[in-house]
């Protein structure tokens, strides 16, 4: 695990009810499909985040963070580590309180503006893994 800030993560997981999934697939057999699908039956609200669908997992797709219309508690990435910039940009200007990368996604240079910005920054770990270690 690469840690760029100490993380309550029983906390954050009792506090967030809104996780806003950047990357998320249509494609029942992605790891974004899977992971999302999981949070949302434990309870939370899970926004998709794709420019190329309309709707996954009955929620309204929006093609970008700076789109949807309430607040978001985490910001849960699937993409690619060097799109992440943009992101983490779009995470700052929309007020989350947490980035989260998922396994695989790290760009040390995105997570620390990040934290530099007051967010939570949780990277390359995945968020059910985590949440299930905590159940």
């Amino acid at each position: 695990m690469t840690a760029i800030n100490s993380v309550n993560m029983k906390e954050l997981f009792a506090s967030c009810k809104t996780i806003a999934v950047v990357g998320l697939s249509n494609n029942t057999q992605r790891p974004s499909y899977g992971v999302s699908q999981y949070l949302q039956r434990c309870g939370y609200r899970i926004i998709p985040v794709n420019p190329s669908e309309t709707e996954i997992l009955g929620e309204k797709c929006y093609a970008g963070l700076k789109d949807i219309p309430i607040p978001v508690d985490v910001v849960d990435v699937f993409r690619n580590p060097d799109t992440i910039g943009p992101i983490v940009n779009d995470a700052i200007a929309i007020g989350a309180r947490c980035l989260w990368l998922q396994e695989g996604v790290v760009n040390q240079a995105a997570a620390e503006q990040a934290a530099h910005a007051g967010l939570d920054v949780v990277m390359d770990r995945c968020m059910l893994k985590v949440h299930r270690s905590l159940t």
